[in-house]
């Protein structure tokens, strides 16, 4: 398979998705921010001298979904249908857990859009949080699934990825 961001100079090109069928897209992405056990309690109580650092940070992750063509030059304005931020803390890893589900009516994907709304919404984190820690880690941001498209639908770990 070819890259389909380049024209025949090899330069950089916005893909024309105009003849593809506008279907149902979904994409599902998660990452982590590693920090320790104070910050930890300080997220769960609400210690956060800035606020609530769970709720700024869904807010920032949706608009960073609404906000991706901004960012990711090649990416296209798309019209979500919704997003979808949660999150998990995990006491025993002291991790703050993010999952981004973006769904929209269109012809191109979504998975940009779940990608930068996990990536914004744990930066929000550790923005949120470094007064109390400045040696947070954020790790692991991939691609869960996407559903929709002529590639068909993805897994991670599935037998149907491309590689």
């Amino acid at each position: 398979m070819d890259f389909t961001h380049f024209n025949d100079s090899g330069r950089a090109k916005m893909v024309n998705v105009g003849d593809k069928d506008i279907t149902q897209r979904k994409a599902v992405a998660s990452g982590s921010i590693h920090v320790n056990a104070e910050t930890f309690r300080l997220i769960q109580t609400g210690g956060i001298k800035k606020g609530d650092v769970l709720t700024v940070a869904q807010v920032a992750g949706i608009m960073g979904a609404k906000r991706t063509p901004d960012l990711i030059p090649m990416c296209h304005t798309l019209n979500l249908n919704g997003a979808d931020i949660s999150f998990t803390l995990d006491a025993e890893n002291l991790t703050v857990n993010v999952t981004a589900e973006i769904s929209c009516s269109g012809r191109t994907g979504v998975e940009m859009e779940a990608l930068t709304a996990v990536s914004v919404a744990l930066l929000t984190v550790y923005d949120m949080c470094k007064a109390v820690e400045k040696d947070m880690t954020i790790t692991d941001i991939h691609l869960i699934s996407k559903s929709g498209g002529v590639h068909g639908d993805y897994e991670a770990g599935g037998s149907n990825n491309d590689k």
